[in-house]
């Protein structure tokens, strides 16, 4: 399916902005306003039982949610033996980019984008919602702008989980999926947690902190927090803190969310720089 000249509902394709197995992502314009947004293309035909699992829940909780830290949810029709989302288009495109081009970021700047997305997830939170795919290329940003606006986007392999129980799909991105899921453990909510302190680390440094090209390599790395040495000093021992905390390869010690929203970091007042 390309994009030159197709029209899909009520939309035009423009181009394609990615996509993965069962999935491509379009940008488009409603053909009688103009508006420009993102459609989310799934084919239903490769959609196994799970995925038409995560599919429900992705619908349930983006219909139910507005939010300026999850991408909007504006319709949804079927064609082309397709589901169609109709979604915000962020013009800033994803986050995994942002670092490409600026490289590491600034500590100040890094604490900016995880209250972003701190408050994201408190929303996924109080929907008892677990994302499992949290990693750069799915934070998306409002513009190219300097007042970014960060959010939380793919929810195609998300899910509920209710308290006290635990999930056991191992799905998700190897860099960015927690060594219980590497293990093919039982988990819960604390994957994304994990999951956020990779891109803590990434906005820090530039890179990811584990990138072993086998999943036992990613968990025998993950007993070492790689900081760059030359980084160290320029950070404050709050930011190293909240980063090992949140990559703490034992779930039980690992930060819980509520842990994460009062941490120190995130507190510090600008002002003292």
């Amino acid at each position: 399916m390309e994009a030159d000249n197709l029209t899909v509902g009520e939309y035009k394709l423009t181009c394609k902005l990615g996509g993965g197995s069962s999935s491509t992502v379009w940008k488009a314009e409603h053909r009688s306003t103009g508006k420009v947004v993102a459609l989310k293309q799934i084919d239903l035909h490769k959609l196994t039982r799970q995925l038409k699992t995560c599919l429900d829940c992705e619908l349930n909780f983006l219909s139910s949610v507005d939010h300026q830290n999850i991408i909007r949810l504006f319709d949804v029709f079927e064609a082309e033996n397709s589901i169609f989302l109709v979604l915000e288009f962020c013009a800033g495109g994803d986050l995994a980019s942002y670092i490409r081009n600026h490289g590491r970021v600034q500590e100040c700047v890094a604490r900016k984008f995880m209250k972003q997305i701190g408050a994201g997830l408190q929303v996924l939170s109080m929907h008892q919602i677990i994302h499992r795919d949290l990693k750069p290329e799915n934070i998306l940003l409002s513009s190219i702008e300097n007042d970014l606006i960060l959010k939380i986007a793919d929810f195609g392999l998300s899910r509920m989980l209710n308290p006290n129980d635990l999930a056991e799909t191992v799905c998700g991105s190897p860099f960015y999926m927690a060594p219980e899921i590497l293990q093919f453990k039982k988990y819960d909510d604390k994957v994304d947690m994990w999951s956020l302190g990779a891109i803590l680390f990434e906005l820090l440094n530039g890179y990811p902190p584990f990138r072993g090209r086998t999943n036992v390599q990613n968990i025998k790395a993950s007993l070492r927090l790689p900081f760059s040495e030359p980084i160290l000093p320029q950070l404050y021992p709050d930011c190293v803190d909240l980063c090992s905390r949140l990559l703490s390869i034992d779930p039980e010690k690992r930060i819980s969310f509520t842990e994460f929203c009062q941490h120190d970091f995130l507190k510090i007042d600008e002002r003292r720089r």
